[in-house]
């Protein structure tokens, strides 16, 4: 007998609820992931059966001299774009979640770049980075920092409104008792910021900071787009040597221990970033309260 003001049993276990969604998942991501691993130990130009060659291609892959360099680009291309898209994501996150005149409208204009694809943001900066039409008057694609930095930037102008919006949430979600009781021991606004809104968005910053390590470590249309790797081979990180691997050489097993290579250092940092920041712990409940 149910206890009284209790939802009705449907009889129907909750696993059943989430099997689509599971179904899903793994059909789009966990069998293509599974197949380019098994690839991975072939040799395959896109032809034919592909041909077993065992660890040929991780062998390769690890004395590849292009990989060292390849990794150390997306490596920092990570912790840069991290930085620049949490520090400006975090401040407009924040300022959203007041009650700013017009600051709906603002919130809104600021989430438009994230609508937009990838492919048509990297086109629209390559034309604004064309050094005879563009609006910059110098070729700043043809340098490697100018070309590394645009890469960095054109990426946090689209994922930054997204990242926004979820700094906005978890500020709305700061009690504001909180303010009030350190406004009473004379805090001001940087030391609310300081003591009371980045404690309390610590988790929202793992979240925020997981999606970005995964989104910088799959950077590729804006790469492929705004400098094809280069200037020379300055700006080509692990995506673009797995396309180029892929579908310029047509060495598809080698393509794929690359894309495997690459899932499982997104995947290993990832874990870091929870294991590290405590978020797997996380409760329920508001601290401070």
């Amino acid at each position: 007998m149910s206890a009284p003001g209790a939802a009705p049993r449907t009889g129907r276990p909750h696993a059943v609820w989430a099997l689509p969604g599971v179904l899903f998942f793994a059909f789009f991501a966990v069998a293509p992931m599974v197949l380019a691993f098994l690839l991975s130990f072939t040799e395959w130009n896109g032809l034919g059966d592909p041909r077993p060659v065992g660890l040929a291609n991780w062998r390769r892959l690890l004395d590849d001299p292009r990989l060292t360099q390849s990794l150390w680009l997306t490596v920092l291309l990570t912790v840069v774009s991290w930085a620049f898209q949490t520090v400006v994501a975090l401040l407009l996150g924040v300022w959203a979640a007041g009650r700013q005149r017009n600051r709906a409208i603002l919130s809104a204009v600021f989430f438009v770049p994230f609508l937009l694809s990838s492919t048509a943001i990297a086109l629209l900066f390559y034309a604004l980075l064309d050094p005879n039409f563009g609006i910059v008057q110098k070729d700043t694609l043809g340098s490697s920092n100018g070309a590394f930095l645009a890469i960095v930037f054109v990426g946090g102008w689209q994922f930054i409104p997204f990242h926004t919006l979820i700094y906005q949430g978890g500020a709305r979600q700061i009690p504001p008792v909180l303010y009030q009781a350190a406004a009473i021991d004379g805090a001001g606004r940087y030391r609310q910021f300081v003591s009371v809104t980045l404690p309390q968005l610590r988790h929202t910053i793992t979240t925020s900071s997981v999606l970005m390590v995964v989104g910088s470590l799959t950077y590729f249309e804006t790469v492929l787009i705004l400098t094809q790797g280069g200037p020379g081979t300055d700006t080509a990180i692990l995506p673009y040597l797995m396309y180029e691997a892929g579908f310029k050489s047509y060495d598809f097993g080698y393509a794929s221990a690359i894309a495997s290579f690459l899932v499982a250092a997104a995947t290993a940092l990832s874990l870091l970033l929870v294991r590290l920041s405590g978020f797997g712990a996380m409760r329920s409940v508001r601290e401070g309260m």
